[in-house]
């Protein structure tokens, strides 16, 4: 099965969230909140948070959440390298079975590259 982009992800998570929120009961609104909360901006700024959900997303083996934490580094304007660091700490303590989760994750980050590449080249 071709793992899907970054916008057929985005799609579809929407489109999965609004379905949830319609049988939602106050436990599960709770904790969407809570979810959303605890990467609020705090001690430790939003990008470190996120860098933080993604180690333990791929520590995990999550993809779901990995594509996720990419995306909102991507958004928060992790650098590459910072990026790096934090997939090398997971590989790391998540060992070598986290590989593919691995290569899923820098796909991701390649493509929210390439697509902010491919844009400033078109705005030239």
């Amino acid at each position: 099965m071709p793992a899907k982009t970054v916008a057929e992800f985005q799609k579809e998570r929407a489109e999965l969230n609004e379905i949830v929120m319609q049988y939602a009961d106050l436990n599960i609104k709770r904790f969407y909140s809570l979810d959303s909360q605890a990467y609020r901006e705090g001690a430790l700024p939003r990008d470190v948070k996120e860098l933080l959900g993604l180690v333990a997303s791929l520590v995990l083996r999550c993809d779901d959440c990995i594509k996720y934490h990419i995306i909102r580094c991507y958004e928060e304007g992790v650098s590459s390298e910072k990026l790096t660091e934090a997939l090398a700490i997971g590989l790391v303590v998540g060992g070598s079975i986290t590989i593919p989760h691995l290569r899923r994750a820098f796909q991701a980050w390649h493509e929210l590259q390439e697509s902010n590449a491919k844009g400033k080249r078109q705005s030239e």
